[in-house]
């Protein structure tokens, strides 16, 4: 038994560390279930504040999400956003999804692959 957590997040980050890349698949399945998370209006709900390509009834709180890439080519700024905005931003409107256990890291690395493809 080992005595590291199984946190998918952290095995693919060793993984590409290691060498390996994600498989086509693995990464479009990431994508598909960050798509899930980001239109679900009860977990990742981005539409409640964004307009998004492919996304119903979206709000106009926040900025519309496109381009994403090449706003955050590094995505650690992208999941740290996500994570707790508020940390960069006290006035922010958008909820600290990670601070609040409202999604979980390996789901915020899904949002966040599936972003980037916006």
């Amino acid at each position: 038994m080992t005595a590291f957590p199984r946190k998918p997040a952290l095995l693919a980050a060793l993984a590409l560390l290691a060498g390996a890349a994600m498989t086509p698949a693995e990464a479009q399945s990431t994508v598909t279930e960050g798509r899930k998370l980001a239109f679900d209006r009860g977990k990742g709900n981005c539409l409640t504040c964004h307009v998004m390509k492919g996304g119903d009834l979206p709000g106009t709180i926040g900025p519309e999400l496109k381009d994403i890439k090449a706003k955050y080519p590094d995505r650690s700024e992208l999941t740290a956003i996500i994570f707790d905005e508020t940390k960069r931003n006290p006035q922010t409107m958008m909820p600290p999804f990670g601070r609040n256990r409202i999604l979980t890291e390996q789901e915020i690395d899904a949002i966040v692959d599936f972003l980037q493809t916006l």
